[in-house]
């Protein structure tokens, strides 16, 4: 194993090696650690983009017809939406014939 030498505040020393004594290891050992978790996710990112990269050229996307977004549809929509939120059902004996 190779020694390295880091420059860390106080501060954040003391913290650390409060934080290794609560779990009992040592600050050596959770720098290990945390550097092991970096470059594992590292890998893992790379994996998960070369695997989508293979899956996009072997498997075309098939999206059926161009659909051209239409803004005035949109909020047309949402304003539906909307206002079906406001509506109120009648108060019973109100408009209705005896």
């Amino acid at each position: 194993m190779k020694n390295v030498t880091l420059a860390i505040d106080e501060t954040l020393l003391e913290q650390a090696r409060a934080l290794a004594e609560r779990r009992k290891t040592t600050l050596n050992a959770m720098v290990r650690s945390l550097l092991a978790q970096e470059v594992e996710q590292e890998d893992r990112i790379a994996w998960a983009k070369e695997g989508m990269r293979r899956l996009m050229e072997e498997q075309p996307l098939d999206l059926g017809p161009a659909y051209k977004w239409n803004r005035d549809e949109i909020y047309a929509e949402r304003e539906d939406r909307m206002l079906s939120r406001l509506e109120r059902p009648p108060i019973r004996g109100i408009g209705e014939e005896t």
